[in-house]
């Protein structure tokens, strides 16, 4: 007989760690639901038939069906139908923005004065037990003779060399960092994603028989062209992200203490360098500004706050027009971040001396900035800011992060001739992922510009059909 239905309005609420003492570590934040909680709150999907949080997904992973799993308590039988379709159910559980995707079309988050059914929290329950129960035990399908590159080791690339290796390729993903995860370790503090989890993920590939080679920076080791003509791979797939970061071209940002998001964050998550044994140390700032609103930016402040800072948000437009996720900006505002908003800066300021042997000599000393108002929308569809005449100040700051949007490192565009891409520097693909080149494909943020996890491994998984379909038809 199937469960009662719960029809709580409201979600079971996530545990998580007193902001005032998780904002002194990097330990995760959120902490799980128990199973008690995770059956209670699975009771809450209707199982509606037109299944509008399946088509909200972008790899259509069956909701109702592993939701209707949980809610028995058959918790193995959840996992396993979330894996049909997800190669990395405890990261996106963690970090994919279910508010716009999933959960944001729940037929229970649409009535007024009623919160979705929490999708993301129990997938990322299911993969946890299940991640606890069971060793890593996957065997390599048999092998179709066909070789198949993956530049990049992010969700588009270890999504796309997953399914590439259940069909029977041999797969090998090339990663330019001595640590494969991609985004998912260079991007994402520790205190939202367990590095462990993601290395799980990494050596479940290996399990099925994919080859991670790191410390391969295509483009400069070998080139696309060299992997087809010189090292016999049939087919390329690059998901090189979107790494290269943007700056304002405001006076100041060649100062000493001043870091690009992506700097910060790679140095701490992947280097440790926030350790005091670190050989390449990080700025401890006393006082630190982050430019920009986005998930990146809240990362940023965290972690900036989690060194023992004073942190400062600043964003041109109003808390409304946030775009990062409203749990990341509760989780800041909890853990003392101020956030300066309707600000924008327009000077980075050195230490005042002129002295080349003064230690502060070309240090950050503040950030001036001016005070905004919204205007008419602009093309983006959202109010444009304008300078409010004679509201300039200066915030006194020994550190500046830009957390401004990223961008695709044009190294593979440099060294692939008759590679098209687009005025950002995306490479132009078809909507398989197919690019100019033949054999050559290309998903996540390396196409789209900085996206989401799950978008990227949905990618991933079109791209890795195609190439199927392409050798298969050769």
């Amino acid at each position: 007989m199937p469960p009662k239905f719960n029809m709580n309005p409201l979600k079971n609420p996530m545990p998580a760690q007193d902001p005032k003492i998780r904002n002194g570590n990097f330990d995760e934040v959120a902490l799980g639901y128990t199973a008690e909680m995770a059956i209670d709150e699975a009771k809450r999907c209707i199982g509606c038939k037109n299944r509008p949080c399946v088509a909200a997904c972008p790899v259509n992973i069956k909701i109702p069906e592993f939701i209707a799993k949980v809610a028995e308590g058959d918790f193995e039988a959840a996992y396993q139908i979330i894996a049909e379709d997800s190669s990395l159910p405890a990261v996106c559980g963690r970090v994919c923005p279910q508010e716009t995707q999933c959960e944001g079309k729940c037929t229970r988050g649409v009535k007024a004065g009623c919160e979705s059914v929490a999708i993301g929290r129990l997938e990322r329950f299911v993969a946890d037990w299940h991640n606890a129960k069971n060793d890593i035990q996957r065997v390599p399908a048999p092998s179709n003779g066909h070789k198949v590159a993956v530049v990049g080791s992010g969700p588009a690339g270890l999504t796309c060399a997953g399914d590439l290796a259940k069909l029977g390729y041999e797969v090998t993903v090339f990663e330019a960092f001595h640590v494969a995860g991609g985004v998912l370790v260079y991007g994402i503090p520790e205190f939202r994603l367990p590095k462990a989890i993601v290395q799980r993920e990494v050596e479940g590939l290996k399990a099925l028989g994919v080859k991670i080679e790191t410390n391969m920076v295509i483009g400069r080791v070998i080139t696309i062209e060299e992997l087809k003509t010189e090292y016999g791979f049939e087919a390329v797939f690059i998901g090189t992200g979107a790494g290269l970061p943007k700056f304002m071209g405001i006076p100041g940002e060649a100062l000493k203490g001043v870091y690009s998001a992506n700097e910060f964050l790679t140095r701490s998550n992947l280097m440790k360098a926030y350790k005091a044994n670190s050989r390449t140390p990080i700025q401890h700032g006393k006082c630190v500004a982050v430019v920009g609103g986005g998930n990146v930016a809240m990362d940023a402040a965290r972690t900036a706050k989690r060194l023992g800072a004073e942190v400062h948000i600043i964003y041109r437009r109003g808390e409304e027009e946030l775009p990062a996720r409203r749990e990341e900006i509760e989780h800041a505002k909890e853990e003392g971040i101020i956030f300066d908003l309707l600000t924008n800066p327009t000077r980075i300021l050195a230490t005042p001396t002129d002295n080349p042997r003064d230690p502060s000599y070309g240090w950050v000393n503040g950030i001036e900035c001016v005070r905004m108002e919204l205007g008419e929308p602009d093309e983006s569809g959202r109010r444009a800011p304008k300078a409010v005449a004679g509201s300039e100040f200066t915030l006194p700051v020994d550190c500046v992060i830009m957390s401004l949007g990223t961008s695709p490192n044009p190294l593979i565009k440099d060294t692939t001739p008759d590679l098209q891409t687009l005025r950002r520097g995306e490479i132009a693909v078809d909507e398989v992922g197919k690019t100019s080149i033949e054999g050559v494909y290309c998903g996540g943020d390396a196409a789209t510009g900085a996206a989401t996890v799950i978008k990227a491994m949905g990618a991933g998984k079109v791209a890795a059909q195609a190439i199927h379909e392409y050798i298969q038809s050769k």
